[in-house]
């Protein structure tokens, strides 16, 4: 099966629009090396997809604003997990108070919080209820660092991914398993 792709222009953005069997409805990302995608499904046009694009520009310059400057961090061989003491200072102090504000709004508790710089992953909750979040979460976008930390309070009631789990999800970030596609835009950069 061939995939439909179609790069246009807009508003001097260059844009990938890409037709997508598992789309349900039109969705920009913008990514790292990756620039502005466009998931269009077989149900709406081009021109619909090029309309939704131009109502998000604000928010698409804004991240290709971020993108850029991650890009040229790691083209300068500044690491993505590279952390003065202030900087994870301020890092470490801004996951907990996220956390806690997220788990109050939400009703959700846990145990402990501990902060690491790790490779592998963006977060994690035990059977006790403790939960661990990556320092590097304070260099995504907002909405995908509150993602993950929904996530791993999600996990304090519900351990698998399971419907339950992917239903509650949804109540609380809208699509959550589009969040999940956005975030493995940055899975490389755990490494880093």
């Amino acid at each position: 099966m061939v995939t439909e792709t179609k790069t246009l222009e807009i508003e001097g953005v260059p844009v990938l629009f890409k037709r997508s069997r598992k789309a349900r409805l039109i969705s920009v990302s913008v990514a790292p090396f990756y620039g502005v995608r466009v998931s269009v499904p077989y149900s709406s046009s081009y021109l619909q997809a090029e309309r939704f694009v131009l109502s998000k520009m604000k928010w698409i310059r804004k991240h290709l604003e971020k993108m850029k400057n991650f890009e040229s961090a790691v083209e300068s061989g500044k690491k993505f997990d590279s952390f003065d003491d202030k900087e994870k200072t301020a890092a470490r102090e801004r996951l907990v108070k996220r956390l806690a504000l997220l788990a109050k709004r939400y009703a959700f508790t846990y145990n402990r919080v501990s902060i690491r710089n790790q490779k592998t992953r963006w977060g994690s909750c035990s059977v006790k209820n403790n939960i661990s979040l990556n320092i590097k979460l304070v260099r995504l976008p907002e909405e995908l660092m509150d993602y993950v930390i929904l996530h791993e309070l999600v996990h304090t009631r519900i351990k698998d991914h399971g419907p339950l789990f992917w239903a509650e999800m949804d109540k609380l970030v809208g699509d959550g398993r589009r969040m999940r596609r956005r975030l493995k835009n940055y899975t490389g950069m755990l490494c880093m």
